[in-house]
Parts: C-alpha cells; structure tokens; sequence
C-alpha cells in the first residue's frame, strides 16, 4: 500500500469530497462535539422557524476539516429551507455575485467557504446584500450611469474562513453571530470514527477506532481519512477487521506516529533540532531546509506543532521546546559532553 501524501494536512482532496458528502450528519443531534456552539445554533434556528424568518447571519471559522461546511448544510436541513453554496475564489467579478443573489429564495441558506479570500469590490456589493437585503447595480457608462436597487428575499448567508484575521471588520460586522470551531479531543474523535465505521460497514473495536482518532489531529477530516486507508489494509491483510494492531500497524505503514505527525511534520522538527540546534531560525530558512514553500509550513504544519507544544514562534524566530527534544530524542545543545556555556 503506497503512502498517499498529504494523508495528515486538513486541507481537502478532490477523494474526500464525495466521501465526507456520505458521512456528514444531517441533524445538529448527530453532529459530535462543540457543544457551546450547537447549543447557540440550535436556539438561533428554534427561534427563527417559531418566527418563521431567516436566521441571523453566521460567520464560522476556525481550521480545516472541523465541519464549517458541514454545519452550514446542517443549518439548512434544520430550517427545512433551500442552500446554496459558493466560494470566495470563484466570486471574481460583481456579475457572479449578482447573478447567484438575484436568484436566491425567501429564507435560504447562502454559503460562502474561504470569505477571506473575496475580492475587495465584490465584499463591498455584499455589504448591502446582507444588511438591507438589496443588491445595487450599475446601469450605463459615463455621465448617463445611475444606480438601480433591487430588493431581495431575506436569507440566511453562513460564510466560513480558516483565517478569521483576513476577514474584514465591515464584513465581520454584519454577522449577527461568529462562532469558532476548535479542535476535537480524544474522546470525541474516537465517537466520530466509529461513527464513520458504522457507516461503511466496517468491523471495527474500541481500542482500533482510539488509536485512529488519536493519530487524526482532532480533525474529523483527518480521521476519516485515515479510516479508508486502514480500511484498506484490514481488507487486504486483516480480514476486513480491525482492532488495535491492525490500526497500528496500518497507520505505521503510512508513517502517521502516535502524536499524528507525518513524514513532512518529523522533517520539520528534526531539521530544526538537529541542524539549528533547536533555533531560533527563520521562517524562510527553515521552509528552505525542508523544501516547503513559507506559506505551507507556517500555515499547515506549524500550527498543530505548536498546539503539541514542540514549537514556539517567537521574534527572533522558530525554536523547538525542551518536549520536542525529548520527543524526538534529540540531546540539548551544551548537554552533551562539553557542557553549557554556564556550567
């Protein structure tokens, strides 16, 4: 079995598109943990179907693969209503935008993934949209052009972003409610993959299905992933069923180690330790040692090593901490034989 890349990154693949559709849940009750915030959108929408108007708008963020998209569409299937859905890079042109709220419907669920990544003059169309449910549109050129409004249906606009920064604070603004999704724990991960098991028909133990979702980051996404591919082995040296070796030994062969860090995770952690001596190094010197671009490492894998606490960002630079020594087995700078500078 080859090694898929990128098996551990949050980021979504064209294969897990039509996997993830077969096991999102449908009801806010099947969905599995952040408790606080099903609890504020299961009183967003009660109140909005007794008033029998759109809900409030919702601006979800937080990192790949928690279940922003999920959710929105969760929303939708609780206020019996219709959703559509778009996405920041798409929306190019103002004539995109007008063209997909001209015909949006009386209450219906209007989703935008990566909102932090809309141009500047389609946002600012938006403003209008979701605060006076109108849509404003240039007729004519020159000094015969004028403005003409043209109301639409109140609707509900859910939008998501994984860099919450990047979204503006006129765009923030006119969200009646921004929720962040964090992490799952152990306990949680563990429920959503046996939930996913159960789906697939998989024949899966307690102890196998933990050490799937200890090794899944406490990313739903993750852990599915990771699922199809220990599926795959049990079906080919296992019988089709898995326990705790089987989960090991199917997750060791994809170089996912106990903590989920992959191949390019252990890369980076170990050319920090063991070439700068634990730092402080750039961020574009380290990116250049492990043959990543800047951007990937600061914002796909340096985020989960930091919440491991085995790296710390700081104004000279990256540095490792004294877990990511003992974790990697690496000896301390001035511990060896020669001693510190202070001893």
């Amino acid at each position: 079995m080859s090694r898929e890349k990128g098996i551990v990154s949050a980021a979504p693949q064209d294969a897990d598109l039509q996997f993830e559709a077969a096991l999102r849940p449908r009801r806010l009750d099947d969905f599995t943990g952040q408790p606080k915030l099903k609890e504020i959108l299961k009183i967003a929408v009660q109140a909005a179907r007794e008033r029998g108007e759109a809900m409030d708008h919702v601006l979800l963020h937080g990192p790949p693969g928690l279940g922003k998209t999920t959710l929105a569409n969760i929303i939708a299937q609780e206020l019996e209503v219709a959703f559509d859905q778009t996405s920041g890079p798409v929306l190019q042109k103002k004539l995109d935008l007008t063209g997909i709220l001209s015909n949006i419907r009386d209450r219906q669920v209007f989703f935008i993934d990566e909102v932090h990544r809309l141009m500047m003059d389609v946002e600012e169309m938006l403003y209008s949209a979701l605060e006076d449910f109108r849509v404003d549109i240039l007729i004519g050129q020159g000094p015969g052009a004028r403005t003409h409004s043209l109301p639409i249906p109140r609707f509900t606009a859910i939008a998501a972003t994984t860099r919450q920064g990047l979204v503006s604070a006129p765009m923030r603004g006119r969200f009646g409610l921004v929720l962040r999704l964090n992490h799952y724990d152990a306990e949680e991960m563990t429920r959503i993959v046996v939930r996913s098991a159960s789906m697939l028909g998989m024949s899966i133990d307690a102890q196998g299905a933990e050490e799937i979702a200890r090794r899944s980051r406490g990313t739903p996404r993750i852990g599915n992933r990771l699922l199809r591919r220990v599926r795959d082995y049990a079906q080919v040296r296992a019988r089709g069923k898995v326990d705790l070796k089987v989960a090991q030994d199917a997750l060791d062969l994809l170089e996912v180690d106990r903590h989920g860090l992959d191949e390019t995770d252990q890369k980076i952690m170990t050319t920090l330790l063991q070439k700068f001596g634990g730092g402080p190094v750039g961020l574009n010197t380290l990116a250049a040692s492990v043959d990543e671009q800047p951007d990937t490492v600061e914002e796909v894998y340096e985020p989960y090593l930091i919440q491991l606490g085995f790296l710390d960002r700081t104004p000279r630079g990256r540095m490792a901490t004294l877990g990511a020594f003992e974790y990697f087995k690496v000896p301390r700078p001035g511990f060896g034989g020669q001693g510190s500078l202070f001893q």
